[in-house]
């Protein structure tokens, strides 16, 4: 929705090309450009500077801070074991500060990660399941006796706490307790509004019997990473919930169009008895304007209303 007004503003965005890659040929020089939340790589900085571009910018403090994490990193002489998506932008901007480093988007890679440190294993199959997400000349059997963690800012908290554990169990293992300092180093870089909805909707996924839930209702951008991640909490607990991107998508014939897991977009029946009180959970993106919330709310009212009136 912010990014519909912006349009409409005749505010020209950047065409993302992919694998990272996107297409400047329309920054002119003097032109103003607007950093995102997520910030901007350093080559992409470097390239604004030449073009002698004013930039506001308004990455993220969050962002910033794994930016000086990984700083840290290299400075240390660690590798970065980043617990991100290598495709997002936010990673990109993040890995571009990095020297050496490794993207590792779940558990289950942090477990591949930590077996390799631990045990050694096939190289070669090794680097070319992580082909896409390690640094130029990467060397596993180097380059990860050393390490240090930082995540992309939208990921779970959870999952970013227990990989950190994974990895520092991994080190005491293999160098001994005494010296992990020197083997393995880590600092909370989770955003916090993407950590106190994650714990809201944790909390009401949990007590959702008790609360008599209907469905939980989660408003942001289809694209939104933080949102999406919302999303999947209550979805993998069997909880009913919904990703909606704006109002609109709340139709006065009760049906819902929504964002599933999968990134499919669906349109089905919305409130399954009008006839009784609604109980619902509602959250949204860390970036998502109160506004749009709102909105989808009074859309709901206005449909209860609307279905009251009618009987």
């Amino acid at each position: 929705e912010v990014n519909d007004n912006l349009h409409d503003m005749d505010v020209q965005f950047i065409e993302k090309l992919g694998e990272g890659k996107k297409d400047f040929s329309k920054v002119n020089d003097g032109d103003v450009v607007i950093l995102p939340a997520f910030g901007a790589s350093f080559e992409e900085m470097e390239m604004m500077n030449s073009k002698n571009v004013d930039i506001v910018d308004t990455t993220c403090p969050w962002v910033s801070k794994v930016w000086n994490t990984v700083d840290r990193h290299q400075k240390k002489g660690l590798t970065s074991v980043i617990h991100g998506k290598y495709a997002h932008e936010e990673t990109i901007a993040t890995i571009s500060f990095c020297e050496d480093y490794i993207c590792v988007k779940d558990m289950k890679e942090a477990e591949m990660v930590v077996d390799y440190i631990v045990n050694g294993g096939d190289k070669e199959a090794f680097m070319e399941h992580f082909k896409n997400a390690v640094s130029k000349d990467f060397d596993p059997d180097t380059m990860l006796d050393k390490v240090g963690l930082a995540n992309q800012t939208t990921m779970y908290k959870k999952e970013t706490r227990a990989i950190g554990q994974l990895m520092q169990k991994a080190m005491i293992k293999k160098f001994g307790p005494v010296n992990i300092e020197e083997h393995y180093w880590e600092f909370d870089t989770i955003c916090d509004a993407t950590q106190e909805r994650q714990d809201a909707i944790h909390e009401l996924v949990e007590n959702a019997n008790d609360l008599g839930l209907d469905f939980i209702l989660v408003v942001g951008g289809w694209d939104s990473s933080n949102t999406a991640h919302l999303l999947e909490i209550p979805q993998k607990a069997g909880v009913r919930s919904f990703h909606i991107n704006k109002a609109e998508c709340i139709k006065a014939d009760n049906t819902i169009t929504h964002r599933t897991m999968s990134g499919e977009i669906v349109t089905e029946k919305f409130i399954e008895d009008m006839e009784k009180d609604v109980v619902m959970g509602v959250t949204s993106g860390a970036s998502t304007p109160d506004k749009a919330v709102q909105d989808s709310l009074s859309s709901i009212f206005l449909l209860k209303e609307v279905n009251t009136a009618a009987n």
